[in-house]
């Protein structure tokens, strides 16, 4: 009997309690040079002291120029992203442990302590374990729900790649009909040139003969001064 609740206590260290604390460890790191660490060029003052920088972003006076404005805006917009995407790593890293917990709590109570041997609802039981199962497959669709809400790249990219999955189609049609109605003005467009040039040519023929018919008899032409 010794060497199963062994196994299972192993199995929880391993499975559950070592990548915990390696995401931990992992994570803390990450989160700290994202929301503490000074952005490489950026200056130290617009770091620490973002906050009053952001307060006071338009100009109080006619001394401040427009190119140290945007500088301290694009600097303040560049720290604003960073620290949302350690709050999205700490939202990720929580809900791992929320998901993982339930079961891995149960397992330990089942084959450690054998809990659940004489237990008189069985259905309850059977519901708590699968409910458990289910938040373990429940975490990794969570991921992709937790970048788009929290993740403004992310949701921008889904949001282009999902419409030319769906649109993909109608804009090859659209395009289609955009060519063809691009050919039908070019068509158009060289039949007016056409007649144009015809109308000239007409117009050019009937001065001459014109000047031809206005010439004098003895067949000495005018002087004429264009």
């Amino acid at each position: 009997e010794v060497y199963p609740k062994m196994y299972h206590t192993c199995f929880f260290l391993v499975t559950y309690m070592a990548p915990l604390c390696l995401m931990v460890l992992a994570y803390l790191q990450i989160f700290r040079k994202l929301w503490c660490r000074q952005i490489p060029g950026t200056s130290s003052v617009v770091q620490k002291k973002w906050k009053p920088l952001q307060s006071s972003a338009q100009p109080r006076g006619l001394g401040q120029s427009k190119s140290k404005i945007s500088a301290v805006a694009a600097e303040i917009k560049q720290i604003h992203a960073r620290r949302k995407t350690a709050r999205m790593l700490m939202v990720v890293l929580l809900v791992f442990a929320l998901c993982y917990l339930p079961i891995s709590i149960l397992n330990v109570l089942k084959r450690v302590f054998g809990m659940f041997n004489n237990a008189d609802d069985r259905e309850t039981v059977y519901a708590w374990f699968t409910f458990s199962h289910w938040l373990v497959y429940a975490n990794s669709a969570a991921n992709p729900i937790i970048y788009n809400f929290l993740s403004g790249k992310f949701r921008e990219e889904f949001k282009a790649a999902f419409s030319c999955c769906i649109f993909g189609i109608r804009s090859h049609q659209d395009e289609r009909l955009t060519r063809g109605h691009a050919s039908t003005e070019s068509r158009k467009s060289l039949t007016t040139q056409i007649s144009n040039f015809d109308n000239v040519s007409k117009l050019s023929e009937h001065v001459v003969l014109t000047n031809i018919n206005t010439l004098p008899a003895n067949g000495t032409a005018p002087i004429t001064h264009w």
